[in-house]
């Protein structure tokens, strides 16, 4: 199942999986055909073939259709032979894996590399990078559905929408009386038809119609609701520029916590961080970096060259580049801090790791006269 869908109606979701369930169980594998509501140009469709004997509402299935234009896409609303391709499927283990060692092997092969190598962090797995990587760039209805002749389909009727578009959050949301979805700090006036959403800061809208509007730590988002699938095409521009937006954002998750970029500049860069209670970042240091930590609530104990000691709201301590350090939360409540770092070159790839809970220290050790060059006597 996608991770990014919406289903309205669960009884009905319920009905079609117990249906696909029963024709998995035959061996065949089995995909969600959404029943179509508009002439929808943004998605895939499917079509049915004969039905399956001794499974009602189960079909063969026909032929996958790449996304259509309108006008094709208004001939399948009429046929009602199509359907959506929801990206949904119920697959027998030993069918799909039979089928994969038959149509693409080599993609079965860097699955099963990649899980034989993975290592554990906490609760998550962790493939392994290179078999990973190796694996073809490719989608299960490119590689197994299209090319199966197992294949079948199950129709369903239950209020999905994949929300793989601003448009469709607007299509789903509660919406005002002149059509507006509205979301954060927003002002409007003789707005209409418009999905606008700030995270931040206040955001005006002033006589516009059928616009998306969205304002998040990275970017501001403007576009024309009709045109909300292009932002796809605005991330490539943006990857050409060599920039990193797309790749980095503002606000990072970690296992202990989490960190967000406040602001940048030449040879610094200031960031809020959490650290959540009982956790506690790698024993680590920084060959171009220094930093400074302010407390702003909960109680850090701070680990520096020889020394241990706590800081608490209002404290703040100096990190010196090529200094070994960690820092923990000790308490009951997520330590809050604003670090502000500078320095020549500030990349989270500058960290040398000598300890650490998560698992995320290279087989070789660290070599650590470098960092016992700045400990304190």
């Amino acid at each position: 199942m996608p991770s990014d869908h919406v289903v309205g109606d669960a009884a009905a979701f319920i009905r079609v999986a117990e249906i696909a369930a029963d024709a998995a169980e035959t061996g065949a594998l089995v995909s969600f055909g959404i029943v179509p509501t508009r002439p929808e140009t943004g998605y895939g469709y499917l079509c049915r073939g004969e039905p399956v004997a001794g499974i009602e509402g189960c079909f063969h299935m026909g032929t996958f259709v790449e996304k259509p234009d309108i006008e094709t896409a208004g001939r399948y609303l009429a046929d009602h032979r199509y359907y959506w391709n929801s990206g949904m499927f119920v697959l027998p283990i030993a069918g799909i894996l039979a089928e994969m060692e038959r149509l693409c092997p080599d993609l079965l092969d860097a699955c099963r590399d990649a899980l034989a190598q993975a290592t554990s962090d906490l609760d998550f797995c962790r493939l392994a990078r290179e078999p990973f990587n190796a694996a073809p760039s490719i989608s299960i209805d490119y590689a197994v559905m299209e090319r199966t002749d197992r294949g079948a389909l199950v129709p369903a009727d239950m209020q999905w929408s994949d929300v793989g578009s601003w448009s469709a959050l607007w299509e789903i949301g509660g919406r005002d009386a002149d059509g507006n979805v509205i979301l954060g700090d927003v002002v409007t006036m003789d707005a209409r038809n418009c999905y606008i959403r700030s995270e931040h800061r206040l955001v005006a809208a002033v006589a516009v119609e059928d616009l998306v509007v969205v304002d998040t730590d990275d970017v501001i988002l403007v576009a024309r609701m009709d045109r909300d699938q292009d932002v796809k095409k605005v991330v490539e521009v943006i990857a050409r520029a060599g920039r990193n937006e797309h790749l980095l954002p503002r606000q990072v998750f970690r296992p202990w916590g989490w960190y967000r970029s406040l602001h940048e500049g030449n040879r610094f860069q200031v960031k809020e961080i959490v650290v959540n209670p009982g956790e506690r970042l790698s024993a680590q240091m920084h060959h171009h970096r220094a930093e400074h930590w302010i407390v702003v609530t909960g109680t850090a104990k701070v680990s520096k060259g020889n020394e241990t000691f706590y800081i608490t709201e209002d404290q703040s301590t100096y990190i010196p580049h090529a200094t070994r350090h960690s820092l923990e939360n000790p308490g009951k409540i997520p330590l809050k801090m604003i670090e502000v770092q500078s320095g020549a070159y500030l990349g989270e790839d500058d960290i040398i790791r000598f300890e650490d809970l998560y698992g995320r220290v290279p087989t070789e050790k660290p070599t650590l006269e470098l960092a016992k060059t700045a400990e304190p006597s």
